[in-house]
């Protein structure tokens, strides 16, 4: 063939993958990360392009994936291909492996274990238990009160988990220690996740009460665990059902340290983001009257003066807007990771085995270019039309993440929410203090870091919110 005359073809290769200034020896960037993590990974946003790498451990390549599309390949069309990193990894030697922190076909085969305790049917049976939990944690409010939004929320959260975990199962002096110990473990995984691994060997206070509590919600579950094996009584709770849980593949049921990672991980991960989810709604609800009236309003219309029931989460279409967006701008998770296990091809980049790749839906989800006026808490531009209109970008939102790794408790999450703040709307309204700025933290979840509100009567509050049992 004669290709005298021909136009050569050119190959273009992509941009080279920028590296984040800042990154000292053997700390990486780990200092401007404890500093402000939020910051930092905002600024990567601004300042570098698809992709930016970063050190969190030295010797290790971390890569930020900051692209909707390229996100989203990560998450579902890489998913089955990819170990789920750092993040999860450190999740899983701090508390075991689980759900939640396994990969592979070790995960799908916890999944479908697990899966029946997050159906719709079980789902709808928790929600009497998380009205009653949040109608007693407003009874214990007085008007007048100067609160701490997020510690109230922490609390709630964690009675709300616990108790449909552990209904009947444990008594109360074991349930509060449970409780306590549970908050010293949620505190203590962010930080772990941010710094080197050598640092969590060092004999510090913070690291003693880390394993201390983490040790101690260890025996209390595994306690819990060997009695109802013993007994052979059936609850009606989670941990009931996980003892009754078998794989599937050789029919072997789960042992008690399998059953006790599986409630570690799913008590911290769950009640952590819950507690900063519902901490954000009701201070948004108290910057926007108008918005917190229109949630009271469509309470009322839908239910009168009846308990809240699973079936009333369909028809409070405003309320679940609310809670979309409050997960959009004030998304928990500020690092997500998965690691890549051979040669990977994401977009237009071949990607070494072992690299570590991660992304911030908390930053992404503040992008103007997929957000119109994305630091307005707006519940209306998930109507069905403004969503049409916006043609918003696959990838661009994950409020539960995507792939065969999404959530397996996003129904349950989204339940507690809404039970929670239909039953506190109905009883009580917020205020802030004039001027009060709340600033965004990110330890295991972003959270406000001071969040102090002045609880009011609602006037003529239903009796649900006024009585423990909702009746």
């Amino acid at each position: 063939m004669n290709l005298k005359g021909a136009l050569p073809v050119t190959l273009t290769a992509p941009p080279p993958i920028e590296r984040a200034a800042g990154s000292l020896p053997l700390l990486g960037h780990a200092p401007q990360l404890m500093r402000d993590n939020l910051g930092f990974i905002a600024s990567l946003r601004a300042n570098y392009g698809s992709l930016v790498e970063i050190t969190l451990q030295p010797g290790t390549r971390t890569i930020i994936v900051q692209d909707p599309a390229l996100i989203r390949q990560m998450l579902v069309d890489l998913g089955p291909s990819l170990d789920k990193g750092r993040f999860f990894e450190k999740m899983g030697q701090l508390l075991g492996d689980s759900v939640v922190t396994a990969a592979g076909q070790t995960h799908v085969r916890k999944r479908r274990q697990l899966q029946p305790a997050f159906a719709h049917a079980e789902i709808a049976r928790y929600v009497d238990i998380m009205r009653e939990e949040a109608a007693t944690a407003v009874t214990g409010w007085t008007p007048g009160q100067t609160l701490d939004v997020r510690e109230a929320m922490v609390k709630l959260s964690l009675d709300m988990l616990a108790k449909t975990i552990f209904s009947g199962s444990l008594d109360d002096a074991t349930f509060r220690r449970l409780r306590h110990d549970l908050s010293v473990v949620m505190n203590g995984v962010g930080a772990r996740i941010m710094l080197p691994d050598w640092v969590e060997r060092l004999p510090l206070p913070f690291n003693r009460r880390f394993n201390e509590a983490r040790d101690a919600v260890r025996a209390t579950i595994t306690t819990a665990v060997d009695e109802l094996q013993e007994t052979g009584h059936n609850t009606g709770d989670m941990l009931s059902m996980l003892l009754r849980a078998t794989d599937k593949e050789t029919g072997e049921p789960l042992s008690s340290y399998q059953i006790c990672s599986e409630i570690l991980t799913l008590a911290v991960a769950g009640t952590e983001t819950t507690a900063s989810v519902l901490s954000w709604i009701l201070y948004e609800l108290a910057r926007e009257p108008a918005i917190e009236a229109r949630v009271h309003r469509e309470a009322v219309e839908v239910l009168g003066d009846r308990p809240m029931a699973f079936a009333d989460l369909t028809r409070l279409p405003y309320l679940n807007r609310v809670i979309t967006e409050a997960v959009r701008l004030h998304h928990t998770g500020w690092l997500v990771t998965r690691r890549t296990v051979k040669e990977t091809r994401l977009g237009d980049w071949t990607i070494p085995a072992g690299t570590e790749l991660a992304y911030c839906q908390h930053a992404l989800h503040r992008d103007s270019r997929y957000f119109p006026d994305p630091l307005a808490f707006n519940p209306d531009r998930w109507l069905d039309d403004a969503q049409k209109q916006k043609n918003l970008q696959p990838g661009a939102f994950l409020p539960f993440g995507a792939g065969k790794h999404k959530c397996i408790g996003d129904d349950f999450a989204r339940t507690e929410m809404a039970t929670a703040i239909v039953t506190i709307v109905r009883a009580v309204r917020f205020e802030l203090d004039p001027g009060q700025t709340v600033e965004p933290v990110a330890r295991a979840t972003v959270r406000p870091r001071t969040l102090r509100m002045t609880v009011r009567p609602r006037e003529g509050s239903d009796s649900e919110a006024a009585t423990p049992s909702g009746a």
